[in-house]
């Protein structure tokens, strides 16, 4: 190899480096000031107007070589598209910076030179002396050696360039407010301030259609420069006036067409606006100026207008037909990205309310409960199936349930809303963890069949969940598990480990060898934390999935009894929760109180004769203790003695009977080891038996069956 090659650019960029150093003229400061200056003369010439036929405009291309301090050592920029810019050797680059970018620029700047990383073709606002801007591609480069410090690239924006690369810029987002600050943004090209005004309905998600254009109501979406504005005038996220919008829908809707229209000068907008308060929401300024108002209208028969840009500028530098086609063009190209960002801010919030639909509201008697649920990103595609439930069972437990749905947006919400609705009955049915999760593992096969769902393009193939039952009396906690997380118990005096619960495969995973699932006891002492989460909470690429469900432990243990709920929820989620999430995040606290020993008592009968006249005494006897109101210590008794009479008439083996105090209500258990389901019939006049459900019915409030590893329990609640 000879010495010609061995001295090579080592990297693409070090060839364009290079080759822009050469760029570059040799010498002096007149190659850093361009043709703003001449020698001897230090007045400032004034702006070239955009002429297509002037051969100068031909060149784009510039060049500045940077110190390591950031400062100018030599530059080209004798384009004439650059008259103004006084880039001087010796001067920091910052001073071509409007003053808002130069911290993003500068950091910009210096992570080039440190990691020694091209930043390429971004877009970027320079700032001439008269203080109007230019809009440039600009591109960081490490210098070529032998040279040190950074090269700058700048390409400016010719109107056709600037009009694809303001469209791909401004389709990289689904976020509503994201996508009108990019439109102003590449607006501000054309003027010195830029904004972007969406229909109400547009910015919220709503439907738009054309009878609702006769009232448009406009909320600021975006405004470029970023600065502070005087008093009154309307900036991002604020409502225009009424009278305001009236002005702006009758300009762009003249003929029944949506058009573009053009105010030459303050006079004339004020002529039009006549209101000092319209004036002082939509006019960026006290001086003269001009402004061109796009409709963004969506293609459509008839067209439906989505809101109004507006581009502001100095009145001594009006549009010129060519700009006023330039700028329709651009709005008219990006106007269904914006629709689009409409259609996912729907989206994003039908997901959202089903989600927090889903969350527990309050807890019980018996447990405090808290939840946090933190989507990854603001659109729609970043929202998730996390889903977490609490609800108080008929028969005093409380059932806890966790679970992730694969996939993201309105197929996963769908199924998340369908799992948890179904587990939510099935638990009110009375069946156990395991055989809910059975049910739910057979649905999430059959919404995945060719048919509803991988011909919808959506699978739920491998969806986890994990189902929790809390008796508050014997405090334990069943629990069955489809490929989820363990969750985290923290014991009262402060232990906290996750659950040793067996691995299991996901919901409607064919594929695996399937096993039942299993049914996992803990014993929860009152007093105990009890944590159910999606994986969102615990994963970090630089640790294992183990040591984040360590990191949750050790976070749970520092909860004290006494702390609220709620708060030490957000807590933990603060402290966890990476940075960058990738995933939603989802936590359920809950706290484990249990009944009081004196709210609760529990009898052992034997299937005898005598049974149901012996429960009625206990009953009794325990009901005037607690003193409860005369109508119920009548009914209670006879309701005991109608469910102990059909254990001893239908069932074998000993009866438990148990009355549980809570809250205003009265719930009365009698369990037996028999397996026949207790069913109301209608039963007639004249029949020999058959009544004694029709008289629980008649003095509960609600009543239901029960299964147990032994036999079944009826309950019933009274209000007391």
């Amino acid at each position: 190899m000879d010495s010609t090659s061995s001295s090579s650019p080592s990297s693409p960029f070090d060839l364009v480096s290079s080759a822009l150093g050469r760029y570059v003229r040799r010498g002096g400061s007149a190659a850093a000031t361009g043709p703003a200056t001449t020698q001897g003369d230090s007045t400032a010439r004034p702006r070239v107007p955009d002429d297509p036929a002037d051969s100068r405009h031909d060149r784009i291309l510039g060049v500045v070589n940077l110190d390591r301090d950031l400062r100018i050592t030599r530059c080209n920029l004798d384009a004439a598209v650059f008259t103004g810019l006084d880039a001087v050797a010796g001067s920091p680059f910052a001073d071509l910076l409007p003053p808002g970018d130069v911290p993003t620029v500068t950091r910009r700047l210096r992570q080039v030179l440190e990691i020694g990383e091209a930043h390429v073709a971004r877009i970027q606002r320079l700032r001439r002396g008269d203080g109007s801007e230019l809009v440039v591609s600009l591109s960081i480069l490490p210098a070529a050696a032998p040279q040190e410090g950074l090269t700058v690239s700048v390409i400016a924006m010719a109107r056709r360039l600037h009009l694809y690369a303001a469209e791909t810029a401004i389709g990289t987002s689904l976020d509503i407010g994201e996508t009108a600050q990019s439109l102003a943004e590449s607006l501000l090209a054309w003027g010195d301030v830029a904004a972007v005004d969406l229909d109400f309905a547009v910015w919220t998600g709503e439907g738009v259609s054309e009878q609702a254009q006769g009232r448009l109501r406009l909320r600021r979406a975006a405004l470029v420069p970023d600065r502070v504005w005087p008093e009154g005038y309307v900036t991002p996220g604020n409502d225009l006036p009424g009278d305001a919008s009236r002005l702006l829908a009758q300009a762009v809707r003249r003929d029944d067409a949506p058009q573009a229209i053009v105010i030459p000068d303050r006079e004339a907008i004020e002529r039009l606006l006549g209101s000092p308060r319209v004036i002082r929401a939509l006019v960026p300024g006290d001086r003269s100026a001009s402004v061109a108002c796009v409709p963004l209208v969506l293609d459509s028969v008839p067209p439906i207008v989505l809101g109004v840009a507006e581009v502001w500028r100095r009145a001594d530098s009006p549009f010129r037909d060519s700009e006023l086609f330039d700028l329709q063009e651009l709005v008219a190209r990006t106007a269904h990205h914006v629709d689009l960002a409409r259609q996912h801010q729907r989206e994003h919030t039908q997901v959202l309310a089903l989600q927090r639909r889903l969350l527990p509201r309050t807890g019980g008697h018996t447990v405090e409960i808290a939840s946090v649920y933190q989507p990854a990103t603001p659109d729609s595609a970043g929202v998730g199936g996390d889903w977490v439930n609490s609800f108080p069972l008929p028969d005093g437990r409380t059932a806890l349930v966790v679970g992730d749905v694969v996939g993201h947006g309105l197929g996963a919400a769908a199924t998340m809303g369908q799992l948890s609705m179904e587990a939510r009955a099935l638990l009110s049915a009375g069946l156990a963890p395991d055989e809910v999760l059975e049910h739910l593992d057979e649905t999430v096969t059959l919404l995945d069949d060719a048919e509803s769902g991988l011909a919808a393009g959506y699978s739920a193939l491998g969806s986890s969940c994990c189902i929790a039952l809390y008796d508050p009396l014997s405090h334990r906690v069943a629990l069955s598990s489809a490929g989820h997380l363990p969750p985290v118990l923290v014991l009262p005096n402060g232990r906290a480990n996750p659950l040793d619960v067996s691995p299991h495969p996901g919901l409607g995973a064919e594929f695996a060898l399937r096993e039942p699932f299993e049914v996992h006891s803990f014993d929860t002492p009152p007093g105990s934390l009890f944590a159910l989460y999606t994986d969102g909470l615990v994963e970090d690429p630089a640790l294992s999935i183990d040591e984040g469900i360590r990191r949750l432990a050790d976070a749970l243990s520092t909860v004290h009894p006494w702390d609220p709920l709620p708060q030490a929820a957000r807590h933990v989620v603060a402290t966890l929760a990476p940075v960058r999430q990738r995933d939603d995040v989802t936590l359920l606290l809950v706290r484990m109180l249990g009944y009081r020993k004196g709210d609760t008592a529990t009898w052992r009968l034997a299937a005898r004769s005598d049974a149901p006249a012996r429960a009625r005494a206990y009953v009794s006897a325990l009901l005037r203790q607690w003193h409860t109101r005369g109508d119920t210590q009548d009914d209670v008794p006879l309701l005991v003695s109608e469910l102990v009479t059909n254990a001893v008439r239908f069932a074998t083996g000993p009866i438990t009977v148990r009355l549980i105090r809570a809250g205003h209500g009265l719930l009365c258990e009698v369990g037996d080891t028999g397996n026949g389901r207790p069913r109301l019939n209608r039963g007639g006049l004249l029949d020999d038996g058959g009544r004694g459900l029709r008289v629980v019915h008649t003095l509960t409030t609600r009543w239901g069956v029960r299964w147990t590893d032994t036999g079944k329990v009826v309950w019933a609640e009274v209000a007391r």
